[in-house]
């Protein structure tokens, strides 16, 4: 899970940043008043959905007969993006009069190849906001001029293939490199709203591949466990990470027949307490509630002192492993319930499966999942 802003910030105010397709549309903007004979703006200052005007510093600029190119380091503030430091390169060329405005992925820049995501397969992953806000800036220019607004957009990202690889691209089928994203044009740090938005593109593609079951995992040995357990492939794999609410809520507008939840005992054990987002900073595991379940299991009153007392979640479950007692298959039974509360429709079948920190099955639920 990505770090809180508490973990890194020593009380002081986290610095956000700004967005790949806040970069692109800043050196789509410089690359295009140079083909049409303005120069490079350095800084160029473009406007974002919200009204804010920032500033970019050019880091390249080319031209030649019928094109240029400038281009933007992102910087993501005190967000720990992996396009932090990125170098966004914007080509603009003239097009075939009529053509109107057409974007191309560059180097770097991934190929959408499933569908499902707000882009159609074989489109270049520029997000529709992006690309929105580099229309506007080109169109403006080209009114100026008053010339049709008739141009081939290039958008690279030197290493970006590389980069793309500790993101969802793969998963979600966007390959060859990473996406242009951002729907505001700020990077908020350590803001959920990007764990999130990526949840809800990994269902969409799933319901759009037609893939009728669904592991939403909690991390990656989770993951691992579950994919050999259901024998289900990767691109089946919905990393929800400590955000279960928001999977399920989303689940619950765009269903698909199954979903199995899986993840460690302990964040699993405040699921099934009623916890919505499972990072530590946020709930808690529930000690005297382990201990009733011992005690319903028919614990003796000894081992359910010791559990009361205990130090972490882990050495409750070590207890009833111990002593032979199915803590694990309690705790995967109320999250089951839980979880289907939530989501509130009879058309999706949840079962969970809990696993302990080596990925060792320690609970499931129903009994015959997968």
């Amino acid at each position: 899970m990505p770090a809180s802003p508490e973990d890194f910030s020593d009380g002081k105010p986290l610095r956000s940043g700004w967005t790949t397709g806040a970069c692109a549309t800043a050196a789509t903007k410089a690359a295009c008043m140079a083909l049409f004979g303005d120069g490079f703006p350095d800084p160029v200052s473009i406007t974002l959905p919200r009204g804010e005007t920032p500033s970019f510093a050019l880091s390249l600029t080319e031209h030649g007969d019928g094109w240029a190119r400038a281009a933007v380091i992102k910087d993501a503030g005190d967000d720990p993006d992996v396009t932090h430091g990125a170098t966004i390169i914007a080509t603009v060329r003239h097009a075939p009069a009529g053509s109107g405005i057409v974007f191309r992925a560059g180097t770097g820049v991934g190929t959408v190849t499933k569908p499902g995501l707000p882009l159609p397969p074989g489109e270049p992953a520029i997000n529709p906001v992006p690309r929105r806000l580099m229309s506007a800036e080109v169109v403006a220019i080209t009114n100026r001029h008053r010339c049709p607004a008739d141009l081939e957009i290039e958008i690279s990202v030197p290493n970006g293939a590389a980069l793309a690889l500790a993101t969802w691209n793969p998963r979600l089928g966007i390959l060859g490199g990473l996406s242009i994203l951002g729907t505001t044009g700020v990077v908020v740090p350590y803001s959920c709203s990007a764990w999130i938005h990526s949840i809800q593109r990994g269902i969409d593609v799933a319901r759009a591949t037609g893939l009728s079951h669904v592991v939403a995992s909690v991390g990656n040995t989770s993951e691992r466990a579950a994919l050999t357990l259901t024998g289900l492939p990767a691109e089946a794999v919905i990393d929800m990470g400590d955000f279960v609410g928001g999977m399920l809520k989303y689940l619950r507008r765009h269903p698909l027949p199954h979903v199995t939840i899986a993840g460690g005992f302990a964040k699993l054990s405040k699921l099934a307490r009623g916890a919505m987002d499972l990072h530590s900073k946020r709930s808690q595991v529930d000690l005297p509630y382990l201990a009733d379940h011992l005690r319903r299991l028919g614990a003796d009153e000894a081992l359910i002192a010791r559990a009361m007392s205990a130090n972490t979640a882990l050495e409750v479950l070590e207890m009833s492993r111990s002593t032979g007692l199915p803590l694990g298959d309690a705790i995967a039974a109320d999250a089951t319930r839980t979880a289907s509360e939530v989501l509130d429709r009879d058309d999706v079948a949840v079962s969970v499966l809990v696993f302990d920190r080596k990925g060792v099955l320690v609970g499931r639920h129903p009994a015959a999942t997968p």
